[in-house]
């Protein structure tokens, strides 16, 4: 029995198939856990949801910023861009089943001192909170205003997170955090425009995960493809596990319990 911890699939359905074998996962002894992004920019979103959607209790998901985007287009009235592989979704029978999957996901999941999220936790998070800040977001996903608050998801406002936030601002903020974070300030303030390597730090601000915290937990996360799954210079116990398979790059497989990575080289051919 492994616990397997595997980076953003964004549709590359193959690779996610070839990783599943070369880890020997075995769906009715093991546990699988996924970073968020299991679609959009690779050629098999549709195949990857239902793959992670039908294997039930087995799958642990959180939601990343495309799967977001998935949602505010079908239900919260967004727009697809230019590069976007959701169509296949879109059109699919079981679309409503699939969305309705994807949209009672958590942002967080933890399993003793192991929290997982898709772009990290603000360092004075502990893991109660950071729990908690998740539920506040799947109520609202699950609520009946829950088209409204899709609707109004997206922004860059505000830009750090206070206890006395309300409404949609408290929202956002929360899922911003969870799912666009990159750099941040002493003041836990997110930049939203540098999204390549650490070179690309604006002036004050360092990565999430070189800022101290005041507990030991483990947290995996992706979201950052340019990082390759190395996170230098951090200041916590922290695992990366995108490695840009849509990019051109891997697909990664952490296995909790014994550290080891395994990975299988994409079938992309770069992008």
């Amino acid at each position: 029995m492994s616990t397997y911890v595997i980076g953003d699939l964004h549709g590359c359905h193959a690779e996610f198939v070839r990783l599943l074998e070369k880890i020997h996962f075995n769906p009715t002894s093991d546990t699988l856990w996924l970073v968020g992004d299991l679609i959009n920019r690779g050629p098999d979103s549709l195949a990857c949801l239902e793959e992670v959607k039908a294997l039930g209790s087995t799958a642990r998901c959180v939601l990343g910023n495309h799967d977001f985007h998935l949602l505010v287009v079908a239900r919260g009235g967004g727009k697809l861009k230019k590069n976007d592989t959701l169509d296949d979704i879109l059109a699919s029978p079981n679309r409503e089943a699939l969305l309705d999957w994807l949209q009672s996901q958590p942002l967080a999941v933890q399993e003793g001192d192991t929290l997982m999220t898709h772009a990290g936790v603000l360092p004075s998070w502990r893991a109660q909170q950071a729990l908690s800040l998740s539920d506040e977001v799947q109520a609202a996903l699950q609520g009946e205003s829950a088209g409204a608050f899709l609707a109004q998801l997206f922004g860059n406002q505000p830009d750090r997170f206070h206890d006395d936030l309300e409404g949609m601002d408290r929202l956002r903020c929360i899922v911003n955090v969870f799912t666009r974070m990159r750099f941040i300030n002493a003041q836990e303030r997110l930049d939203f425009a540098a999204k390549e390597g650490l070179d690309s730090a604006p002036k004050g601000f360092a990565p999430w995960f070189q800022f101290a915290r005041q507990d030991n937990l483990r947290i995996l996360f992706g979201h950052w493809a340019a990082l390759e799954g190395r996170t230098p210079n951090a200041k916590i116990n922290v695992q990366g596990l995108d490695t840009g398979c849509v990019w051109g790059g891997a697909l990664t497989a952490l296995n909790l319990d014994t550290g080891e990575r395994t990975s299988v080289p994409s079938l992309q051919g770069g992008r």
